[in-house]
């Protein structure tokens, strides 16, 4: 497949092959927010709890975050395409068994297991066909900036669209469209291709595997069981972390033995690459954490529907949208750094307003101003973050690095959930606008955790080229001079 025409641009074939990547980051990204507008219709329906509806949206973002790493590693056995299309299969069977869904249990399995497993599967081979179908670093650097800012406006205009379509039709309606969207997404894939051939005999390591996504799970359940009891939250998230310290011994011992593991623990010795999944994590804990929080604080303590819920979350799309077409224009001029730490500014700036405005006014335009902040912030940066990440490895450890990666990202979309929901679901009926406060404070000083990382980012990023790969830091795509 040609990698361009005369003009420099990717040729028809990859703009066609770039298409479904960048829906199916979409529609999952959409997943992991449009429920938050559904909290009062769903919890109705299914005579369940606000507590019950952030159960099934945090197993679903921990389920993705679990799995990631293992989907990933799935793609050098059964290779990308397949790996792809199986994820979409189950995500539509999902979708279909969420929108009939009779009880909470059933919306969890559709949603939180199906979704969730189809979503780990489908997502790394976005990346690794994106890294390896688009081998120039201009291109490469455009393609990575469509799809994550897809993957931004999925995950910001998931409540307006998700909120549409309950006020206009039902909750149930919003899983059957995303059915839909699976469906042209495997219609648009027939064609993409598979650079690399798959390679069923290597070996998967089946303990790691068991080993990260239980550590995962522990820790994140251990956020959830906050509110409920201290000791246990203790106990689990000091499970889940010596589960995780188990599977990095475990992981040590078979790279020394010389035998295929999950995850290699070279990729943490790449420290620019660390820092930019540290601001991946806050990224999207701070995007979803926002987003989980205010639509439960306007729809339980203000009273609001599905469709004016999404209507004021409209403001964060179109942050997203005004930065992230600007993305790439401001790549030629500034550094990926740059951009990075502009981006965290912007953000806990919004994040400032929604504090300083909301609290003791009844007026819905207060939230505008910090949510469109918020939008233009997480758009800027992203991509950067994306592209710093997948570009810092060649081509042997794509499988792998876009497992992590996404895995990262996916897992700080769980605990903003997980940790700004608890926050808020705690006093929410007692003291709102005490714990609306506080929920947004802790978002606050997880921006702050990511600009400090991103303080750390090279503003040069040196390449070591490896021979036949393309350079682990190319530097256009990184936004370098």
């Amino acid at each position: 497949m040609a990698e361009s025409g005369t003009s420099g641009r990717p040729s028809a074939a990859l703009r066609r092959a770039l298409a479904p990547l960048a829906l199916a980051q979409f529609i999952c990204s959409f997943a992991g927010s449009n429920m938050n507008v559904m909290i009062n219709d769903i919890s109705e329906d299914l005579d369940t709890t606000v507590q019950g509806v952030q159960v099934a949206i945090t197993i679903f973002l921990l389920v993705m975050a679990a799995l990631m790493i293992p989907g990933g590693k799935l793609t050098d056995l059964y290779g990308r395409k397949r790996c792809f299309t199986a994820g979409l299969i189950l995500y539509g069977i999902g979708a279909l068994l969420s929108a009939v869904s009779p009880g909470l249990g059933v919306l969890i399995l559709g949603n939180s297991i199906f979704e969730g497993v189809g979503t780990a599967l489908l997502i790394p081979p976005v990346y690794i066909l994106a890294t390896l179908l688009f081998t120039s670093v201009t291109a490469r650097a455009r393609a990575f900036g469509v799809i994550s800012a897809m993957g931004g406006i999925g995950a910001a205009a998931g409540p307006l669209i998700g909120g549409l379509i309950t006020s206009a039709i039902s909750w149930r309606a919003a899983f059957v469209f995303q059915a839909l969207i699976i469906a042209v997404i495997v219609w648009l894939s027939r064609r993409v291709p598979d650079p690399l051939a798959a390679d069923p005999t290597r070996p998967f390591d089946t303990v790691g595997a068991i080993l990260s996504a239980v550590g995962l799970i522990l820790l994140v359940t251990g956020i959830l069981a906050a509110d409920n009891n201290v000791w246990l939250m203790i106990a689990l998230i000091a499970a889940g972390a010596l589960v995780l310290a188990l599977f990095f011994r475990f992981t040590r011992a078979k790279e020394r033995a010389g035998k295929e593991v999950l995850l290699s623990t070279s990729l943490f010795h790449n420290r620019t690459s660390n820092l930019g999944l540290v601001t991946q994590n806050t990224q999207w804990l701070m995007l979803m954490g926002v987003s989980f929080v205010v639509s439960a604080y306007l729809q339980v303590v203000r009273g609001y529907d599905a469709i004016q819920t999404g209507v004021i979350f409209s403001a964060v799309t179109a942050g997203l949208l005004v930065s992230s077409l600007a993305a790439e224009r401001l790549a030629k001029r500034r550094a990926q750094a740059t951009l990075i730490q502009a981006g965290f500014v912007v953000t806990i700036a919004g994040i400032g307003a929604l504090l300083a405005m909301v609290i003791g006014t009844p007026n819905v335009w207060a939230f505008a101003p910090g949510l469109l902040l918020i939008g233009l912030g997480l758009g800027a940066m992203l991509t950067p973050s994306v592209n710093i990440v997948q570009s810092s490895f060649g081509e042997e450890l794509q499988g792998e690095i876009s497992g992590l990666s996404r895995s990262v990202s996916n897992l700080g979309s769980s605990l903003g959930t997980a940790i700004a929901g608890t926050v808020l679901v705690a006093g929410i009926t007692s003291t709102p606008e005490r714990s609306y406060g506080l929920a947004m404070v802790v978002l606050a000083a997880v921006g702050v955790i990511g600009l400090v990382a991103s303080a750390f980012l090279p503003r040069t990023i040196a390449t070591t080229e490896t021979p036949g790969l393309p350079p682990p830091h190319p530097p256009e795509a990184l936004g370098t001079t």
